[in-house]
């Protein structure tokens, strides 16, 4: 059956392609060339194929030209994308750091106006004292005076009853009628002095009275206008500590912790943040004193916040122009545990947070490399530099250079790789710079 089959394909090829002969002539000779059927298949077949391959290889070559320029403009417009998200991402923070820059002029009258309503809450409470013990004194001489002056009245009537008994009896003694006369004298320049004196007493009192009126209406006054004080500073208070709390929950930071560490750091008294002291004398402290001690608690908070966000990676590694070329995640089938950030050779680079320098010097696949230790168990890495400016154990700042972009290690072109590691783990740099846009 196959023998059949072939012999039957066999003569379908002899009809379809006949054998031929190709003469080659010259002046001596003449040769020819014997082209078989399955020759002249062969040879089809394979100039079909040739010609097959040529086209399939040039309309491949074609797509990959099309792809590729669909793939540079997607790149191009990507990169347009991330420039003037950049842009923007700088004129919110530059307008952030003017807003909290005036609110920390705001919060500096605040602090100034407390200090001046607290002096004269304490000059006028003095007065108010020194006046009260005033006007008891006169009131206790006013007393003393009046029954003085009851005395010499009673005094002086038993004096006349006794001078005119005197008279109308038989004795005609004129040394005694003198000697009661002249007490009687006395006694009675001794009334209009006391009633002079009592007149003046009383008008101390009525001044005294509206003096006292006077400070209580300033008092009133001066409570008003610390109330309205009071709520100012709370409303200023609320509005930095929210920002500033925010900030620190979307990095994924712990604020109660940071909180505690900051302040077993820095555990000194003084200043004017120092929470007002009570009375020791049993005296329960007052409203405003309360209200105080918690704008001052709350003022506290956003300082401890201020300091935490000096040791805390929140600031971009690069202010020079660059561009984002590779984000945190997986990529080519591994990880990448940082964010790269393209720009020219020798670019400034700078520390995001204050720490001390554990490295700085060469490190396998990173080249040039510089870690640096923060507070919270945060280290943060700056890889492929082409120059070092720092030295292991230096103290650094946040915004002081530490080195200069470059294309060292295992690098396919000039970038820094930056790393942010917390407790030995990497996190993604980004929530802490995302984090930070709507604060500084």
């Amino acid at each position: 059956m196959t023998i059949t089959m072939f012999n039957k394909l066999k003569a379908v090829i002899e009809r379809r392609f006949p054998e031929r002969r190709v003469f080659l002539r010259s002046d001596t000779e003449t040769r020819f060339i014997r082209l078989s059927p399955i020759a002249q298949v062969t040879s089809l077949l394979g100039g079909t194929a040739l010609v097959s391959w040529a086209i399939v290889a040039t309309a491949i070559l074609l797509m990959d030209s099309i792809g590729s320029g669909n793939v540079r403009d997607q790149a191009r417009r990507e990169q347009s994308i991330y420039e003037t998200r950049l842009n923007a991402l700088s004129s919110e923070r530059d307008s952030r750091a003017e807003e909290a820059l005036a609110a920390q002029e705001r919060f500096n009258l605040a602090l100034s106006q407390i200090s001046q309503m607290q002096s004269s809450l304490l000059a006028s409470e003095d007065q108010r004292k020194e006046l009260e013990t005033g006007i008891e004194v006169i009131q206790r001489t006013l007393r003393r005076t009046m029954n003085e002056r009851d005395d010499a009245l009673v005094k002086a009537d038993t004096l006349s009853a006794e001078l005119e008994g005197t008279t109308g009896s038989v004795r005609t003694d004129s040394g005694r009628i003198q000697d009661i006369e002249s007490t009687v004298d006395f006694l009675t320049s001794a009334l209009e002095l006391t009633a002079g004196e009592r007149d003046e007493i009383a008008d101390t009192a009525s001044e005294a009275q509206a003096s006292v009126e006077e400070l209580l209406l300033q008092a009133r006054l001066a409570q008003e206008r610390n109330d309205r004080i009071f709520q100012q500073l709370e409303d200023a208070v609320s509005i930095s500590l929210a920002p500033l709390d925010e900030m620190f929950r979307a990095a994924g930071l712990p604020t109660d912790r940071i909180i505690e560490q900051i302040r077993r750091g820095y555990s000194g008294q003084g200043g004017p943040l120092t929470p007002l002291s009570f009375s020791t004398r049993g005296e329960p402290p007052s409203a405003e004193s309360l209200r105080a001690n918690a704008i001052l608690s709350e003022m506290d908070r956003v300082n401890i916040y201020r300091i935490a966000a000096q040791k805390t990676p929140f600031a971009i590694p690069v202010k020079s122009a660059f561009r984002y070329t590779s984000g945190f995640g997986p990529r080519w089938g591994r990880m990448h545990n940082g964010t790269d950030f393209a720009g020219a050779s020798g670019t400034p680079i700078y520390s995001t947070a204050d720490g001390v320098v554990t490295h700085a010097g060469w490190s396998s696949g990173y080249g040039r490399l510089v870690k640096i230790q923060h507070e919270f168990g945060i280290e943060t890495r700056y890889a492929h530099m082409s120059a070092v400016r720092v030295e292991v154990g230096q103290r650094v700042s946040r915004g002081d250079r530490i080195g200069d972009m470059g294309n060292s290690g295992r690098s396919t072109g000039t970038h820094l790789h930056y790393e942010v590691r917390v407790d030995g783990n990497p996190v993604n740099p980004m929530n802490y710079i995302r984090a930070a846009n709507n604060v500084f």
